[in-house]
């Protein structure tokens, strides 16, 4: 019996040339400065420049998948799988959607290079045991588009209670996962929050016995603002349990409990009429649902006293209608199950079906990228630690979810703003005839 041990069969050469003439076709016409890393270790280099990033194939597959599908979602889960790594500049490597949806590749070149890819070796075997990826079932979440009230809590809890600690590695001092406000761009992120929140509180006009509610109030950070900077009594309501059970802690460590409440509530849910002076909404009417925001729009109708006012803060995009792309799939699978947007001028029109009279819209989109931007880098640095509460594959998800966000807010594919509004007819209006005494 030949007890001598067999040496692994070295990989074909001819793979990495497949995988070489794959490679410049695909990039052909890239404009921009990348390095492609193959599973050889083998470097292509893109462009005239130096790189600015390098993509890293662990695995012929995503190669194939590129071929095959040309779809940047199928690079996205092989990103997340770890068949796929990114180092140096994350934004370079995410601008590739743009080049590979609008690449075009003859039905015979398309032949050819399925043909290469199908055949491509990389020497692994059997890939290995891959990380379970976070994504949101139907079998989790009921009907995706259902917007039921267990919908909406289940897509809630499987965005916002991955775990407190991880998003405090990289969010502000305060808490607030919404869009900062920055004076300038040098602002630092700390101080552009704390300015998002004043900027909020004096838009409202709130003042010393104002009976103020903030739906969907995250960790709870306006409501201790307001609370504490513009003696209000404020009351704030969420879906996400680890939200409320932090908000709660933090109304007691800071003395509050006797202006402050939460509740751990759907706003559907929400008793009484004419209830609160002020009611602001940040970054929550987003997974509401397009076909529940006459629903919600009318629900802040019943809750708020004559002559109060709403303001309603939240992100919009550039196209009708929440539609199936890349994007919204991505989004909808690993992020925000049960998120849609729509254009600004639908959400205002929803608005006015409500009996809500518009006082005041602005714009915030540059403030969103420079907070995305803030966001993206906390978590790079803060990766050691943030894996200490989250798989890698959660990790990259979300550091994935926010660059891309950063690039579709400067294209202008997505907006945010905040909409000041009042119940129909109020008279007097109840604000000042110009903005002035916001800004001094």
């Amino acid at each position: 019996m030949n007890t001598k041990q067999r040496e692994p069969a070295p990989v074909d050469d001819t793979d990495t040339s497949r995988a070489r003439q794959i490679l410049s076709r695909i990039f052909q016409n890239y404009s921009g400065n990348l390095a492609i890393r193959l599973w050889n270790g083998e470097t292509l280099r893109l462009g005239a420049d130096s790189p600015e990033a390098t993509l890293v194939f662990h695995h012929a597959y995503p190669l194939r998948d590129i071929v095959l599908f040309r779809d940047p979602l199928h690079l996205a889960e092989d990103y997340f799988a770890g068949k796929v790594s990114m180092e140096g500049d994350i934004y370079t490597i995410l601008r590739l959607k743009d080049h590979l949806r609008s690449l075009k590749i003859s039905a015979r070149e398309k032949s050819i290079l399925v043909g290469r890819a199908i055949f491509l070796r990389d020497g692994s075997g059997k890939s290995a045991q891959m990380p379970v990826i976070p994504q949101a079932s139907s079998s989790r979440l009921g009907s995706r588009f259902g917007h039921s009230k267990t919908t909406n809590r289940n897509a809630i809890a499987f965005h916002y209670d991955v775990s407190n600690d991880f998003y405090s590695l990289w969010l502000d001092r305060q808490m607030i996962y919404s869009c900062a406000y920055f004076e300038g761009a040098e602002a630092s992120l700390n101080q552009a929050q704390e300015d998002k929140l004043d900027h909020i509180c004096r838009k409202l006009r709130l003042k010393p016995g104002d009976r103020f509610l903030d739906i969907g109030c995250g960790w709870g950070a306006l409501i201790r603002w307001a609370a504490r900077h513009y003696g209000v009594r404020a009351h704030g309501v969420t879906l996400s349990y680890n939200q409320y059970e932090y908000a709660q802690r933090r109304i007691l460590e800071e003395g509050l409990q006797e202006q402050v409440t939460v509740e751990f509530k759907d706003y559907r849910d929400m008793d009484g009429e004419a209830c609160f002076d002020k009611i602001a909404s940040v970054g929550m009417f987003e997974h509401v649902g397009l076909k529940n925001l006459p629903v919600y729009f009318a629900t802040v109708n019943r809750l708020l006293k004559p002559g109060g006012l709403f303001l309603n803060h939240g992100i919009t995009q550039d196209e009708e209608g929440w539609k199936k792309t890349v994007s919204t799939k991505f989004i909808n699978r690993y992020v925000f199950p049960d998120g849609e947007l729509d254009t600004v001028s639908n959400i205002q029109r929803a608005m006015e079906r409500s009996h809500f009279e518009i006082i005041d819209v602005e714009g915030l989109r540059a403030h969103y990228v420079l907070t995305l931007r803030h966001w993206v880098r906390r978590l790079e640095e803060h990766r050691k630690e943030a894996l200490q509460h989250v798989s890698e594959a959660t990790y990259r998800v979300w550091l994935l979810y926010m660059a891309a966000c950063a690039l579709q807010f400067e294209a202008g594919e997505i907006g945010v703003y905040q909409i000041l509004a009042a119940k129909r007819g109020t008279w007097p209006v109840p604000a000042p005839l110009t903005r002035r005494d916001i800004y001094c």
